[in-house]
């Protein structure tokens, strides 16, 4: 198997992305909220957990995002407390809704957090974007099924949502659109700073630390094995052997096989029901992110995008 083939993001093509949806339905009957509930809940949570991982890597492969996100220190100097508010601050919205009282509290909280800083408007239209393809990008190539014409659409439309709540401006109107912008972006700001390499370096430790220390040695390589060569380029990480490459993706491709014979959920994982290591007593959604001590000129948005669910397997 060449190497270029083992790039699941290398090989995504528009025709991947179409959003056409079925004559007889329209965008107006879609129900954004309940088909995200599905999806992060019951059918993908894995996928979407690995899927977001790859987003969040992408975000730090952006040196005006990740030299703002290095000069606050949270994610190198508290990076357990920076994934679990994220992973809480998305995680209310996409269970509960973006119109419930705890996806407004958490919409708001974000807000109130984002106004502390300078942020761009097109880098936080760019971390919301990845939370739309890199979901749709991992399922077509290793979930167990590709999402529907109708899933993607909801995906586009949940996300649009939210990003009107946190105020973001002249934000795509249509997924194909919102797809160019994703696109256009990575080649316009991909490109090498050390302070991405900091940075990506500070989350694949923190992967590191979530596994048993035999396998922590293994995270690095996992990592830059998944990764595209853009994101490796702009992090200056070496690749991995091609051997490697091959033996993650047939694993991968091996659990893409397996997966319908299993029974499918019968109650929903979300990580806002799962154990927390920051707060394992539970928290109040105004406690979540950095205290309000912390200064800075700017502020990566969106960061941890990878958590809006921790999934099993």
């Amino acid at each position: 198997m060449k190497r270029e083939s083992l790039r699941y993001c290398d090989r995504f093509t528009m025709s991947d992305l179409n959003p056409t949806l079925p004559l007889a339905v329209s965008s107006a009957e879609i129900d954004p909220v309940a088909i995200c509930y599905r999806l992060a809940g019951y059918d993908f949570p894995w996928e979407l957990n690995r899927s977001l991982e790859i987003a969040v890597l992408k975000t730090f492969c952006v040196p005006r995002i990740s030299s703002l996100l290095r000069k606050t220190g949270e994610f190198e100097f508290r990076p357990q407390k920076r994934y679990d508010d994220t992973t809480l601050i998305l995680g209310n919205i996409l269970k509960w809704g973006y119109d419930s009282s705890r996806g407004q509290a958490a919409i708001a909280q974000m807000n109130r957090i984002h106004q502390r800083f300078h942020i761009y408007n097109e880098d936080f239209l760019y971390v919301l974007s990845t939370l739309i393809y890199e979901p749709v990008r991992w399922n077509q190539f290793f979930g167990w099924r590709p999402f529907t014409s109708l899933e993607k659409q909801a995906l586009f439309e949940f996300w649009r949502v939210v990003g009107q709540r946190m105020g973001l401006h002249h934000i795509p109107n249509t997924y194909e659109a919102f797809y160019d912008f994703n696109r256009a972006y990575e080649a316009e700001h991909f490109q090498y700073h050390p302070d991405n390499r900091a940075v990506g370096d500070a989350v694949v430790k923190l992967m590191q630390g979530w596994l048993p220390a035999i396998a922590a040695p293994l995270v690095p390589n996992l990592v830059r094995a998944i990764a595209d060569e853009p994101m490796q380029t702009a992090f200056g990480w070496p690749a991995p052997p091609p051997w490697l490459n091959q033996v993650i993706v047939q694993g991968l491709q091996l659990r893409q096989r397996l997966m319908p014979w299993l029974p499918k959920r019968q109650r929903p994982h979300f990580s806002v029901d799962q154990a927390n290591r920051t707060y394992p007593e539970g928290y109040q959604i105004n406690q979540l992110g950095p205290a309000a001590t912390t200064h800075s000129s700017s502020r990566c948005p969106f960061l941890r995008m990878r958590s809006v669910l921790r999934g099993e397997l």
